[in-house]
């Protein structure tokens, strides 16, 4: 099966289901935000005190452009959507699929922004940043799921049933 790619918002579940995805599909699993930080030795915190929203933009854009997987799902982080080249060559190895959640449930679910390690634009509101990337998630979904009232595992059903019918 060709890779899956998961992005949404912060706390859009893209590891949890794509963890049950993996399992259920018999595919590996990769958490993007994981291997940075095992890669760099730095909570990505760290990596975006250090480095600045902008530098570490382009730290995870590096890492996303290099990916070389096969029969993988793949979570990366919510701020993969501003990474254009990433994106692109995602979007040639994988099927993206866009985790949909009303800013609401965002909000309920994110918890502390910062300890989160969410790149966060400086002025910039919750509700500015869901906005934004709520637009360059849309565009990039090959597949867009909707997880209102859904639990992680009838959000990967749905999914599993979605990527059936695209043959």
């Amino acid at each position: 099966m060709r890779n899956l790619t998961m992005i949404g918002m912060p706390s859009s579940g893209k590891s949890v289901i794509g963890v049950l995805l993996a399992k259920r599909l018999g595919m590996s699993f990769l958490d993007l935000d994981l291997l940075i930080q095992e890669r760099s030795g730095k909570l990505l915190r760290q990596l975006i005190e250090e480095h600045g929203r902008e530098g570490f933009l382009r730290i995870e854009e590096g890492y996303a452009s290099a990916l070389s997987v096969q029969n993988t799902v793949i979570s990366p982080g919510g701020s993969i959507c501003y990474e254009r080249e990433a994106m692109r060559h995602l979007r040639e190895i994988s099927t993206i699929i866009y985790l949909d959640i009303s800013y609401p449930e965002m909000e309920r679910r994110i918890g502390d922004v910062t300890a989160r390690g969410v790149a966060i634009p400086e002025g910039y509101t919750l509700l500015d940043l869901y906005r934004e990337r709520a637009a360059l998630y849309e565009k990039d979904a090959d597949i867009r799921i909707d997880e209102e009232g859904l639990s992680p595992e009838e959000t990967a059903e749905r999914i599993i049933e979605l990527l059936g019918k695209r043959g």
